[in-house]
């Protein structure tokens, strides 16, 4: 599940590189998020925090279980945290309002979504602590 999760991450970053080069401001911080989203969802089940049958049902529950888990147990900077807000609630304008999201402001998405995704392969590719075992999600 892990690799799975980390491979869509992959391929969403690709995407929004691919879309803010063409300039698609909207689709660049769609798919920038969705790396994000999706490397989260990695980090938790790394974390045992997650399991097949109890996958994040909402946006805001896989926030609120990144930040309990990884962040709040100091596996992951704090920052991190904070990006994902910041990158979801930008996502929410490109994908729901008229207005378009600045094409500088999807710069910045995409550059996150990348050190996002980085940081969390960094994670990966420690041995996870043992330390939170809470399948409960």
């Amino acid at each position: 599940m892990i690799a799975e999760f980390m491979s869509k991450a992959e391929s969403a970053l690709v995407s929004a590189r691919l879309l803010l080069n063409a300039g698609d401001s909207d689709g660049a911080t769609n798919r920038a998020y969705y790396a994000m989203f999706d490397a989260a969802s990695a980090a938790l089940a790394w974390a045992g925090a997650v399991t097949t049958q109890d996958r994040h049902r909402t946006h805001g529950g896989l926030i609120g279980n990144f930040g309990l888990h990884l962040v709040q147990t100091g596996r992951l900077d704090t920052e991190f945290g904070r990006s994902l807000n910041r990158v979801q609630e930008l996502r929410l304008t490109g994908d729901y309002l008229a207005e378009p999201v600045p094409l500088d402001r999807a710069r910045r998405a995409v550059q996150e979504a990348d050190t996002f995704v980085a940081a969390v392969r960094h994670l990966l590719a420690a041995e996870p602590s043992g330390a939170d075992t809470d399948r409960g999600g």
